[in-house]
Formats: C-alpha cells, sequence, structure tokens
C-alpha cells in the first residue's frame, strides 16, 4: 500500500511505521490517522512480522500533535480529527507496538507513545501535554493511559501543569521503559523489538488482549473470546460434535464435550 504522509517497512520480524512529515513535527493530519490505522489493518492480516515500531522522521520529533485543518465544517465525524481510530488500531493489533521516540513528543504526540505497549526513547527526548494551556484537551486516551502508567495524582499534575518531562524523568515516573543515547537509539530499538519477537507470538497477543480487556469493555473482552478462545475452541471434539449433530438433526453425543 502507498503512502503519503507515514513511511512502512520491514526488516525480519519488524515492521516500522514512520511519520513522515518531519517539516511540521510530524503532527498528525487526518490523512497520517488514516494511514496509521489503514497500514496497522493491513499488519494484523499478515504473520511475516511479530513487533511493529513506530518512530518520527527526522531527529528532531517524534510527533508534536495533531493538524485540526482539513476537515469538514460539521460537529459529527467528518468534524473531528480521526485519533481515536489510530490509538484503537494499536489497540486491537494482537502484535506489540513499540514507540521509539527521537525528539518531543507533545500533546497527542505523547498520547500516541503512552497507547503503544513499550516506549524507548533517546536522551535528550522530551514529553509533555499542552492541551488546556493552547485551547485543547484529550479527556480519554490520553488522561485513562496515563493515570494507569503514572497515577493519578501525578497524571493530573502533568494534565493541569503542563511540565516538559525529560526522557529520564518519564523513565522514573514510569511514563516510558528505557532511555538510550541519542546516537543508539535506532540500534538499541531494534535490539528492543527482536528482544520482544522472540517470545511466543500467541501468548504476546493473549497478554496485551488482557491488558487491554480492562478499558475495551465488551470490545476488549471480545478479542480474548472471539479472536483467540474461539479459535483454538473450533477444532475440538465439543465443537465438531455439536455441528454435526446440529447438521444432522440429531441429539448430540456429550461424552464427546469438553474434551
Amino acid at each position: 500500500m502507498a503512502f503519503s504522509e507515514i513511511e512502512y517497512s520491514e526488516d525480519g520480524p519488524v515492521g516500522t511505521i514512520t511519520l513522515n512529515r518531519p517539516d511540521d513535527g510530524n503532527m498528525f493530519t487526518p490523512v497520517m490517522c488514516h494511514e496509521i490505522r489503514d497500514c496497522i489493518n493491513d499488519i494484523r492480516r499478515e504473520t511475516r512480522t511479530r513487533v511493529v515500531v513506530i518512530t518520527g522522521a527526522g531527529d528532531r520529533f517524534f510527533c508534536i500533535g495533531g493538524r485540526k485543518e482539513g476537515m469538514e465544517d460539521t460537529t459529527l465525524y467528518a468534524g473531528v480529527l480521526p485519533t481515536l481510530e489510530m490509538y484503537e488500531s494499536i489497540d486491537k493489533l494482537q502484535k506489540p507496538v513499540i514507540a521509539s521516540v527521537n525528539g518531543f513528543a507533545v500533546g497527542g504526540g505523547n498520547v500516541l507513545q503512552m497507547v503503544c505497549d513499550l516506549t524507548i526513547a533517546k536522551e535528550t527526548a522530551v514529553f509533555r501535554q499542552v492541551g488546556p494551556m493552547m485551547g485543547s484537551f484529550d479527556a480519554g486516551y490520553g488522561t485513562w493511559y496515563l493515570e494507569d502508567l503514572v497515577g493519578k495524582k501525578r497524571a493530573k499534575d502533568i494534565w493541569y501543569r503542563n511540565e516538559k518531562m525529560t526522557a529520564e524523568y518519564a523513565r522514573d515516573i514510569g511514563l516510558i521503559n528505557k532511555v538510550v543515547p541519542d546516537a543508539d537509539l535506532a540500534a538499541e530499538t531494534r535490539k528492543y523489538a527482536l528482544e520482544v519477537a522472540d517470545r511466543g507470538a500467541f501468548a504476546l497477543a493473549a497478554i496485551k488482549s488482557a491488558f487491554n480487556a480492562r478499558h475495551g469493555g465488551v470490545g476488549g473482552l471480545s478479542r480474548m473470546a472471539h479472536d483467540m478462545l474461539l479459535r483454538t475452541y473450533l477444532p475440538t471434539d465439543e465443537a465438531k460434535e455439536l455441528s454435526a449433530a446440529f447438521g444432522e438433526r440429531r441429539t448430540p453425543d456429550s461424552d464427546k464435550f469438553g474434551h
């Protein structure tokens, strides 16, 4: 699939999505949000890659939020920046997603790295929420996920005061996982991704689904029951016997249940 505002590449089991608007801080646009969603949906349907990395083009910005232009003048869906589709696609992907923060992660860019399963950042990266000081807010993923990571009191402080956070501080409070020297970010990100890729794909998918079920409600639980458990149930003797009995209009043999 060809993209205009992101780049996608694969290297062995690792797929990398690069936000490719460096002259504008790699900010989201409606096009970029949909391209990230579409790219991840393609990744869901293949088994080549086992881990996905999201990073920004250049060496200054990971992502500093979203552009509000280019949308219809309406209060309906067409008038809203489609960031939720992007965040939801990351949650729904059964493969681990690693944010490789190569610079400023501000506003929606900070929320993006929070939604990812793991975050590695270079030493000079900066993290910040700026919504209330610039006429915006994220009263959803940006609050719930932040509270999970750093606790309610600290999350409120981050949103209410909008302080700049260094990579080391972000790691120390639990906002991110790992900090590495600037020059080593690409190599350390790949090392991190390959370590995760060596784990069992199904086991990681189950763990990710379990983490997401709490926030996902019925959708989160369905990821466990439908995407994973149903697939393992269908080949069982019980499922086959029930299907056969229904088709043959007879009472099923319950001795075949539960095996």
